[in-house]
């Protein structure tokens, strides 16, 4: 197949916006499966995992090809809950254009927005549906609006429905003035309504104006009267799309069985080919400010991303890579220029949903399953061992809840840690510490039910009962002042001794991470030393020196030092900066950091002070209020994630159950100096406890 007809596409939205249900309705009308898979019976095709037919959500994003019209159409299913944010980054990284789903009563919501801005990040062109245009209180011009206010979408109508709510029949589709009806399954192209004709041509008007300010053509026709082409907007607006100046809207209800065949015309209309998308730039191996192009052709170099990792009870793990450029072929050998490390292919698959399909090769444009890669990790890039590079990771959001873990018994201890590294591997914003002043295994993740999720895993995938303590929160330690440190580390035992000697300054790096900076001159330590430096403060980083929380934004420069011919060696310089960054830490003002959240509370007007009072307790903040629909708002404000426990269940009495929130990590600020006293106590008192 050429690959101007393949589509990489993702359907992501807020959760609840139907996403699951009209990728389902997509595969039936492309013919892929024969049953409609619902979500709220468990039976959905792409929730093929216990736990998400359990709660009828997607956790993991499920890649499944279908074909329409002569094109391969693979989709992406992502998840809508915040906790999973991560899969959507992830999906978002490898595809080429994406449905954007709203739903048509609650139009713009929080999920929405933080999908739409991943979107951004990795400019993915995409088009939109508005989803549910049968529920009441429907409005199409509503969703569209609140696409243009709040995302600065730039919003086009392709479509307008004919009747909303209960009298939503169908909709007209301006570019090519059709109409189209629905009865069950059947789908009539029918005449524009009489008393739909006048508002459908100046809906058509408005694309028209819309399109003509990126094409000159069109610009030339509006301007003398002159009516324009269906083929001619369309070729028009793909060009636009492509370079993300418009968004198409589209309408529907999925579950209905209405718009979907309209929607699958749309993603192949408007959305990028591996093509259209054009090549990809990479970093060089050796010297970062130079780069290398590949370009999606079999002739070019290998080149491709992996993005997701799968332990599967039948194949083992499976390492799903989206293919930028050259063939991939069984049994070829590929460099994994993240890891520095070669990889032999085993065996290719491509994936519908929980069946796969083995093949011999793969081509640009194709996501597949690897099986029997050793060292690849999400995000690591595959290359042409004589062609090696870069190619741009994927941004994983630091985690913001802990849990304490143990395993039923004592036998069961390296089981539990098998499994626990095994889920770590498939999920990156997903993380396993051991504590070794305390004993205890730590797992951190996103959110309440991420973790909740994992430990389910644990108990039906990996056969483990584990026990788990409450939730609580990650919190971050960092420094607030300057502070120099010259300490020697000299040991002498009965044979060779250790000798390491460092001089060095740390300082604040608020929003930069950990930074390292070489000033050493004359060799006053060796060349060969100085990564040991680097590796011994690195160390100290990830155990914590005030409370055992991991340290961040701090900036070491070495500026001086002194070794040994004889006694210094890798491990003395390990030891000596780690202990002398400890040192200097402690005397440079260290604070803790905790996740502050970002809030998005729904009300009713009727509770709107009870919610607004109930949030300022909570050491929150209000930051805007605007009208939802009638008779409600959105409050949106920042709280610290501490003072969040339990939150669904209050609100829920302070409103009578008529209120919704959503909540995301914003960033980690400092604490207040009782708080971080109180939080430091209780650490200390946890620890007399367990010894």
């Amino acid at each position: 197949m050429s690959l101007n007809k393949l589509r990489n596409i993702g359907i992501a939205a807020h959760i609840d916006a139907g996403k699951t249900t009209t990728t389902e309705r997509l595969l039936f009308f492309t013919g892929t499966t024969r049953k409609l898979g619902e979500v709220h019976d468990g039976q959905a095709t792409m929730d093929f995992m216990k736990q998400e037919q359990e709660r009828g959500i997607t956790i993991a994003s499920a890649a499944i090809s279908c074909s329409w019209k002569d094109h391969q159409i693979n989709i992406i299913d992502t998840p809508g809950h915040v906790d999973f944010t991560v899969e959507v980054e992830r999906s978002l990284r490898v595809i080429d254009g994406m449905v954007a789903l709203f739903c048509a009563v609650s139009g713009v919501e929080p999920q929405s927005e933080t999908v739409w801005n991943q979107a951004d990040r990795y400019k993915v062109p995409r088009i939109a549906f508005v989803n549910k245009m049968d529920r009441i209180g429907a409005d199409f011009s509503d969703a569209v609006g609140q696409m243009d206010k709040y995302l600065d979408a730039n919003p086009v109508p392709f479509q307008i429905p004919i009747g909303s709510e209960e009298d939503f029949s169908g909709m007209i589709d301006l570019i090519t003035r059709k109409a189209y009806v629905f009865d069950g399954m059947d789908r009539k192209e029918v005449d524009i309504p009489a008393d739909y004709r006048e508002k459908s041509e100046e809906a058509r008007q408005f694309v028209v104006e819309k399109i003509a300010d990126f094409n000159d053509e069109i610009m030339d026709c509006f301007l003398n009267g002159q009516d324009v082409s269906a083929d001619v907007l369309k070729k028009a607006a793909r060009e636009a799309v492509i370079k993300l100046l418009i968004t198409p809207v589209f309408c529907g209800a999925s579950y209905k069985n209405k718009g979907v065949q309209l929607l699958l015309d749309a993603i192949v209309d408007y959305l990028p080919s591996p093509v259209d998308k054009g090549s990809v730039v990479g970093m060089d191996t050796n010297d970062t400010e130079k780069s290398h192009t590949r370009h999606p052709s079999p002739k070019d170099p290998f080149a491709a991303l992996a993005f997701k990792l799968i332990h599967d009870p039948y194949v083992g793990q499976q390492t799903f890579i989206r293919i930028y450029s050259g063939m991939l072929k069984t049994g070829m050998e590929v460099y994994n220029a993240t890891k520095d490390k070669e990889e032999r292919i085993g065996r290719i698959l491509k994936i519908r949903a929980n069946d796969r399909e083995e093949v011999e090769t793969a081509v640009p444009g194709d996501i597949v399953a690897l099986i029997g890669m050793k060292y690849t990790k999400t995000g690591d890039t595959l290359c042409d061992p004589s062609h090696p590079l870069y190619l741009e990771s994927i941004f994983i959001p630091p985690t913001v809840i802990e849990m304490k873990i143990t395993p039923p018994t004592k036998k069961e201890d390296e089981k539990l840690g098998a499994s626990l590294r095994k889920l770590s591997m498939e999920d990156p914003s997903f993380n396993v510490r051991y504590d070794e002043e305390t004993n205890e295994t730590i797992i951190s993740g996103m959110g309440e039910l991420h973790l909740e999720i994992i430990i389910d895993r644990l108990k039906h995938e990996f056969g483990v009962e584990a026990q788990v303590g409450e939730p609580s929160v990650a919190f971050r330690e960092t420094i607030q002042s300057e502070q120099d440190i010259n300490y020697k580390h000299a040991k002498q035992t009965g044979g060779k001794g250790q000798y390491a000697h460092v001089v060095m300054r740390i300082e604040p790096n608020a929003g930069n991470g950990y930074e390292f900076v070489d000033h050493i001159k004359g060799g006053a330590i060796p060349a060969e030393y100085i990564p040991s430096v680097n590796k011994g403060i690195e160390s100290a980083l990830k155990e914590g020196i005030l409370s055992g929380f991991p340290v961040v934004d701090v900036k070491v420069v070495l500026l001086d030092g002194t070794y040994h011919e004889v006694d210094s060696s890798d491990m003395a310089f390990r030891t000596c900066a780690a202990i002398a960054f400890k040192q200097a830490f402690m005397k440079a003002n260290p604070i803790l950091l905790e996740p502050q959240m970002k809030l998005e509370v729904n009300t009713p007007d009727d509770y709107i002070g009870d919610v607004i009072g109930d949030i300022n307790r909570r050491r929150g903040k209000i930051e805007s209020m605007r009208r939802h629909r009638k008779g409600s708002q959105k409050l949106n404000g920042f709280v610290p994630l501490m003072e969040m426990f339990g939150y669904a269940t209050h609100l829920r009495n302070i409103t009578s159950g008529r209120a919704n929130y959503s909540m995301e990590f914003n960033r980690y600020v400092p604490v207040t100096k009782d708080i971080q006293e109180k939080v430091l106590k209780k650490i200390e008192e946890a620890k007399k406890t367990k010894n």
